[in-house]
């Protein structure tokens, strides 16, 4: 099997293109993000428009928010961004099983007594629930399975305010096949009709840690993001893998095979919007990620955030474009050439110029592109973001 290389003009965005995935989105582009958070739902949503064939791979390490309760009861990696980014992808017509996603997307509230959401959950098992008893058989069968799992191996201490019920059933999942992500998450895509593919960037059950300028060692994705605890005093130096949160113990993690099949057969890789470290670094820690990446010849694009981002204070553009091809070298090799990790940044026309500039000079094309819209700012209009991405391809 041979390779090779083809370079065409690109006109960003390029109504033809955007056209004729439109029309088919069945056949669309395999597009292949690595991110985390929620930055790009709004996106991915949207992108299903255009294609049904998009790749997502999926920090599991976060330990805050609605992972916290489960990774602590369970030991087991984070599945809240898998959940949301499933969601995000679903299918929302009636061949998608919309009272399916009407399940996955429900909360229990956050202010009810422990006994009634403990009924609740009950009547969800027993099929009695409103929300499971919409769903037809043989699919509500295979909910109530997940959710007894869960309840069976729930600690009496875990507290079921605000849990997601998407959470529960992955977890019960996650139970139920070994301690294994990948069943489960191939079984919800089908229960509720993803078109794309989601999956967690590996199979090991770690966490974050980083160091910071300071000397400072932070253990735990939560201490990184400024959002539930206060913003980091000192900058991030350098991020890794660990075992735990007591401690640091780093560790190592491989890119599953499959994978780096995923990899291979991207038509564009794109470095999503979000924050910086734990949603878009964190993702390329494992082992392999870099060289899976420089072995795939076609464009490599960041997006890089908007808005305030704690975990990247004071790093402009260069400063993050600079960091992130260290990042994908400490896997693909210090000496890979730039192009083979990243051929261009897309970016909003607010970028400054002369940080435009400077992201260049590293042999990296920048396009500014006016992509944020009066009802999106200060964030990324989703459909001027996804016009430029299928531009490229």
């Amino acid at each position: 099997m041979s390779e090779v290389t083809i370079t065409r003009a690109v006109r960003m965005p390029d109504p033809f293109r955007i056209e004729r995935f439109l029309s088919n989105p069945k056949l669309g582009p395999r597009l292949l993000f690595f991110s985390g958070g929620s930055a790009l739902n709004g996106v991915a949503q949207r992108l299903k428009r255009y294609t049904h064939n998009s790749i997502h791979l999926v920090t599991p390490f976060d330990s805050g928010g609605s992972s916290q309760g489960l990774r602590v009861a369970f030991d087991m990696p984070a599945i809240g961004d898998l959940r949301s980014r499933l969601m995000a992808l679903a299918d929302e017509t009636v061949l998608g099983h919309p009272d399916v996603f009407r399940l996955f997307t429900h909360r229990f509230a956050k202010s009810a007594p422990g006994t009634d959401l403990a009924g609740e959950l009950d009547a969800m098992i027993a099929g009695t629930h409103p929300l499971v008893e919409a769903i037809e058989v043989p699919m509500r069968t295979l909910i109530q399975n997940q959710l007894d799992r869960f309840r069976a191996a729930c600690p009496e201490s875990f507290d079921l305010r605000g849990a997601s019920i998407g959470n529960l059933i992955l977890a019960g999942g996650y139970l139920h096949q070994n301690q294994q992500l990948e069943p489960i998450i191939f079984l919800v895509s089908k229960l509720v009709g993803v078109q794309g593919t989601v999956r967690a960037v590996t199979d090991d059950n770690l966490h974050l840690g980083a160091v910071l300028e300071n000397g400072e060692t932070v253990i735990g994705q939560h201490l990184l993001t400024g959002k539930e605890h206060p913003p980091l005093t000192s900058p991030i130096r350098d991020l890794f893998l660990n075992l735990g949160l007591r401690g640091r113990t780093p560790a190592r993690s491989q890119i599953p095979e499959r994978n780096r099949k995923l990899i291979s057969s991207a038509d564009l890789i794109c470095y999503a919007p979000g924050s910086f470290h734990t949603s878009l670094v964190a993702n390329l820690l494992a082992d392999g990620a870099g060289r899976s990446i420089a072995a795939r010849t076609v464009p490599k694009v960041y997006v890089p955030a908007m808005g305030a981002d704690p975990e990247a204070g004071g790093m402009d553009l260069p400063h993050r474009v600079r960091t992130l091809l260290a990042y994908l070298r400490k896997d693909a090799g210090s000496d890979c050439p730039v192009n083979r990790l990243l051929n261009l940044v897309v970016a909003d026309q607010s970028v400054p110029e002369s940080e435009a500039a400077e992201v260049s000079a590293l042999g990296v094309a920048v396009v500014r592109l006016d992509l944020v819209s009066e009802q999106s700012a200060p964030y990324y209009d989703p459909a001027a973001l996804c016009d430029a991405l299928v531009s490229l391809v």
